[in-house]
């Protein structure tokens, strides 16, 4: 690891489906060039709605719309962006990731936006 290089140290959260109305966030600490492995397995992840990164001081590093974000609504997805950073469950994975207590963690999100469309209940 040079000066200048390899020194990312990144906790990726991806915003899985699970069901209506309800995603899992999933949250691993990776380091170096481990990091981005990590982040490009949640992108590709076939239920994950939405990806981010974010440094060990919790400063938001870069993300987007993952393979899965079909399965939820336009709003829901909005909703999901918007509320990412500040969302409950969103912050108690990464304390336990930025505290060193784990590398992995995961926790449900109840998105009541997801449940607004009734086009497609059946």
């Amino acid at each position: 690891m040079g000066l200048f290089g390899g020194g990312k140290d990144w906790n990726v959260i991806g915003v899985l489906f699970e069901k209506k109305g309800h995603v899992q966030i999933n949250g691993n600490r990776a380091k170096g060039a481990n990091a981005e492995k990590v982040r490009d397995a949640v992108k590709k992840h076939p239920r994950a709605v939405f990806w981010a990164v974010f440094n060990q001081k919790r400063s938001f590093v870069e993300g987007g719309p993952g393979a899965g974000k079909e399965f939820v609504s336009i709003e829901a997805f909005q909703y999901i962006e918007r509320n990412l950073a500040k969302a409950k469950p969103v912050a108690q994975i990464l304390t336990l990731l930025e505290q060193g207590k784990t590398d992995k963690a995961a926790t449900g999100w109840e998105v009541a936006l997801m449940g607004k469309s009734s086009d497609d209940d059946s």
